[in-house]
């Protein structure tokens, strides 16, 4: 067991109140040891909820330990019952719980509430935070789709021609990364394709909703790491297909809309006029062009990793120089993708081995999680939060969607804006010499008054293996562009030690500019 002061993901009862949260009319019952409610402010403050997560803890306390927990857990399900009146009750045990082995669904059903329960058995040492929410999102859809035993279901007839095809769309969830938003989004690009939404699912759903799933003729799966088990098990329950695009850019986009025309039988040629990116002519533009080649380094769940580096190369010309995620379950998919942008997979839940890849490879922008912006912002580097964990800047009350066609333009704007910020703020740096920009000038919407120096400090004594960077090369080093600065130190700092220098001055770093010219 390791120590660590962060966490790409957490345990798998966290998953669990993900999808009850999400859903009305569900309600969890959480056999878990007094402290475990801090899971609320993950909603409340982070998701900005406009009400605590339907959930009861049983909060036994040491000397509960002693006597019968297994009573506390009863009666913990028979007064939640009286209070909630849930159509549906999800019983589990924390990780600590777990080590009981109360047998929660037994217990549960001992009570005998007249509402169907739902155990759930989520290994909180074997597994983490999105396997919990997959696999209670899966129990959930069989509990309320599977008909009674020896039930023969008829196949499924074709559907009549004046009859607007049907799908559901699965996979968002309470806490989940923008999927407000992009269900909004992919809602609408579904009616505009003429595709009726029938069940929209954990997010907003009851388990009435879920028991109509069957009914539509194909899903869409928005995120595979909630979805993609659910989805198989309606596919060979009920013969509904399901998409494998998840709509993350201007080109998945298109493919996802010609994919869903397949499954619903519609004919391309009669698609009506949709809206285009603007994003997609403004990547094209001067202000965007120097951006060209810029180097980014990309880590977070898979299903964004892997959707920001088509984007990230196909759509802003960049160059992706890393491609990882924390995402074990998903690691075949995020190997062949790293394959196909030539670099070596990250896959890891340990934000030190990822800060030092970010260190070793320098990119000139990073796209990840909130552990990664932590990460950019100590070296010094541009950064977009692209995926899960987030934290309450990135639940905007605004729409801010990551997929479909606006998805494109946020992710647009979220993407450059840093590298446009970085070169603003380089060419203050530049000219802080002049008489409006000199360190002690102040604001000049303030007169005479003095301020902040608008440099930033330098790491004069740094030392990289056994070299050690004078003040004054320091201070040339940050007169460098932002986006050459990284690559101009890493060659400084391999001239340095190839020719054994202690300290790297200012000449030294000219001599290494001019080795690394020829």
């Amino acid at each position: 067991m390791e120590l660590t002061l962060w966490t790409y993901e957490g345990p798998p009862h966290i998953g669990a109140m993900r999808i009850a949260a999400a859903m009305r009319g569900v309600h969890y019952i959480l056999h878990a040891p007094q402290g475990d409610t801090y899971a609320d402010l993950l909603f409340t403050m982070i998701d900005r909820a406009k009400t605590r997560p339907p959930v009861t803890y049983t909060t036994f306390q040491a000397r509960d330990l002693g006597g019968d927990t297994a009573d506390l857990f009863k009666t913990a399900v028979s007064e939640a019952y009286q209070r909630f009146r849930p159509e549906l009750l999800l019983v589990g045990a924390s990780c600590t719980a777990e080590l009981l082995q109360d047998d929660p669904g037994g217990l549960a059903r001992a009570v005998g509430v007249p509402v169907p329960v739902v155990p759930l058995e989520l290994p909180a040492y074997q597994r983490k935070e999105n396997w919990g929410a997959s696999e209670t999102f899966y129990r959930l859809v069989r509990a309320c789709c599977e008909p009674p035993a020896g039930t023969v279901l008829p196949a499924r007839a074709p559907r009549p021609a004046d009859v607007r095809p049907r799908c559901n769309i699965l996979g968002p969830t309470a806490l989940g990364f923008r999927h407000r938003d992009d269900v909004h989004e992919i809602t609408g690009l579904l009616t505009a394709l003429g595709v009726e939404v029938a069940v929209i699912a954990p997010l907003g759903a009851t388990p009435g909703d879920l028991a109509r799933l069957g009914e539509a003729d194909f899903n869409v799966v928005l995120y595979p790491e909630i979805a993609a088990t659910a989805a198989a098990w309606l596919g060979r329950r009920f013969a509904q297909p399901a998409t494998r695009t998840i709509p993350i850019g201007d080109g998945a986009t298109r493919d996802f809309i010609a994919e869903v025309e397949a499954l619903a039988g519609l004919d391309p040629a009669r698609r009506p006029p949709l809206p285009s990116a603007r994003a997609a002519w403004y990547s094209r533009s001067v202000d965007a062009t120097y951006l060209t080649g810029r180097r980014v380094f990309i880590f977070a769940d898979a299903t964004h990793a892997i959707a920001a580096a088509r984007v990230a190369r196909d759509e802003l010309g960049f160059t992706v120089v890393g491609l990882g995620s924390y995402s074990r379950e998903f690691g075949r998919e995020i190997r062949a993708a790293a394959a196909d942008y030539g670099v070596e997979p990250l896959i890891s839940d340990d934000y030190l081995e990822v800060e030092a890849k970010i260190a070793e490879l320098g990119p000139d922008l990073v796209l990840g999680t909130q552990m990664e912006r932590h990460i950019a912002k100590r070296h010094r580097i541009p950064c977009a939060v692209i995926s899960a964990p987030t934290h309450v800047e990135d639940h905007p009350a605004r729409t801010a969607p990551q997929m479909g066609i606006e998805g494109m333009n946020v992710l647009f704007d979220t993407w450059v804006h840093p590298l446009m910020m970085g070169l603003e703020e380089h060419l203050l740096k530049m000219f802080r010499e002049d008489v409006e920009f000199h360190p002690q000038a102040g604001p000049s919407h303030l007169g005479a008054s003095t301020g902040e120096s608008l440099g930033i400090a330098g790491d004069a004594g740094r030392v990289a293996g056994q070299v050690i960077w004078t003040a004054e090369a320091e201070q040339a080093l940050a007169r460098i562009p932002f986006f050459v600065r990284g690559k101009a130190r890493r060659n400084t700092e391999r001239f340095a030690a190839e020719r054994g220098l202690e300290h790297i001055t200012v000449e030294a770093l000219y001599d290494a500019k001019a080795h690394f010219s020829h």
